[in-house]
């Protein structure tokens, strides 16, 4: 018998949705701060119609605010009672049987892992190493931002940041470190969506349609 369960909470779905738009935001602004490839209109009378400040500010503000839904997630997978189910994805992570039931599953040659959590062992995998990046991509923004605004949040970091700057090689360095993570989640990305979409179709579960609806369709325990 099949039966509907509630996978993901609302707060997690919305954090998400909002890290999705603002990793791709970021990405497009990201690109074009490195190397300009947008024209300007000559139109206004202005010789660059400040394009690049206006990219600049849209990549500060949704690297705050990717960085700000990102500790809300954090604190979701520690707190939220109903973010349990991720919690106990940890349990499958370490288990070689579901391992390698999970491996067969994917080839075709076999039938889904029973999971004690929501995450597959593969899945769990890759959501740990993304959200690895995800704390490197946003340290190293924020050490880049201490340089070009010194007061305020930049004044305040200053200190903190900068020993780890020099740690990590230099301020080129950290540059280069903060573009790598971006190519991280640039190619999970195509990746994330067909596993995603082969999920939902394959194992006729609804899993694709969980992030946007909570629910997903499971066999009932007899």
């Amino acid at each position: 018998m099949i039966k509907k369960h509630y996978e993901f909470s609302l707060w997690l779905r919305l954090t998400h949705w909002v890290r999705v738009l603002a990793i791709i935001i970021l990405t497009f602004t990201g690109f074009y701060i490195a190397v300009p490839f947008i024209a300007s209109s000559l139109t206004q009378g202005e010789p660059n119609n400040y394009l690049n400040a206006l990219m600049r500010s849209w990549h500060i503000i949704f690297g705050f605010v990717l960085i700000c839904v990102t500790l809300g997630k954090f604190y979701l997978f520690i707190f939220d009672k109903q973010s349990k189910g991720e919690r106990a994805s940890f349990w499958d992570f370490i288990n070689p049987i579901v391992w390698f039931k999970q491996i067969k599953y994917y080839m075709l040659i076999g039938k889904h892992a029973h999971l004690k959590g929501v995450y597959n062992p593969l899945q769990f995998m890759a959501y740990t190493g993304v959200y690895g990046a995800l704390i490197v991509i946003s340290i190293t923004g924020l050490i880049l931002h201490i340089h070009v605004y010194h007061q305020g949040l930049g004044g305040l970091l200053y200190d903190i940041l900068s020993p780890l700057e020099v740690i990590l090689g230099g301020l080129a360095m950290v540059r280069e470190i903060h573009h790598i993570c971006m190519w991280v989640f640039i190619i999970f990305l195509p990746i994330h969506i067909y596993l995603a979409i082969f999920n939902s179709v394959y194992g006729k579960s609804g899993a694709m349609d969980s992030i946007v609806s909570g629910y997903k369709w499971e066999e009932e325990k007899k």
